[in-house]
């Protein structure tokens, strides 16, 4: 197997975080990875998604061949409509925001610092950067997910002690899964609270570039399957 191949897919990283929503739940999900949240299977839970250009209360990303060209998420993605969804002016958007209704968001992000800190609007060397709505969120959702993969391309670490590249957010993060498991944000430091399937401790710990708080047992990450 190679490493490439080791743990999640994007869709089950996805998947382990909305298990985490809670039934009443206003989500809000972060272009990329972040989007495929709203095609996890809730249930009887009843989550609202949030999208700062406006449309609350979408459903899983549109199967091809089903779009509605002027039905989009933040993305850009074409989205479904759940009972009840409402289109809403964009600063109507952000001003459910800025008051604090929004239950969590889930984020993408370059680094994750092993404080909480995050950043995702600038890469290193980057003369600009999209800093979208991502500040607003940090500083007013009740909780901050993050999906993201474990390494960059070539194999550094996003999960550090201090993030290099300029911070979105300072110590606002309460989860981050990605490729290799799932890790929480404590007051001790970033704990590993579930491992992948197909890897080892050892694995993790060597593309982490930060402390890791290791249980003596590991338990496998949650599936619906």
């Amino acid at each position: 197997m190679s490493e490439r191949a080791k743990g999640l897919t994007r869709q089950q990283m996805c998947d382990r975080l909305a298990m985490q929503f809670e039934d009443g739940w206003i989500v809000n999900l972060g272009i990329g990875i972040p989007t495929l949240c709203s095609n996890f299977d809730f249930g009887d839970k009843e989550i609202i998604f949030h999208s700062e250009n406006g449309v609350i209360g979408y459903g899983p990303l549109a199967a091809a061949g089903t779009e509605d060209l002027h039905l989009v998420n933040a993305g850009g993605q074409h989205v479904t409509l759940r009972p009840g969804a409402a289109i809403v002016h964009h600063a109507d958007s952000f001003a459910l925001i800025r008051s604090g209704r929004i239950d969590v968001t889930v984020l993408g992000a370059y680094e994750v610092a092993e404080n909480g800190d995050f950043a995702n609007w600038k890469m290193a060397g980057q003369q600009g950067g999209g800093i979208g709505g991502a500040m607003d969120l940090a500083a007013c959702a009740k909780h901050v997910f993050v999906a993201m993969e474990h390494q960059t391309r070539d194999g550094k670490p996003r999960l550090v002690e201090r993030c290099a590249i300029p911070a979105t957010a300072r110590g606002v993060v309460n989860l981050v899964a990605t490729n290799l498991g799932l890790f929480e944000l404590t007051s001790e430091g970033l704990a590993l609270r579930e491992i992948a399937p197909g890897v080892s401790v050892e694995e993790v710990k060597s593309a982490t570039g930060c402390n890791l708080i290791i249980p003596r047992e590991v338990p496998p990450v949650r599936s619906v399957a």
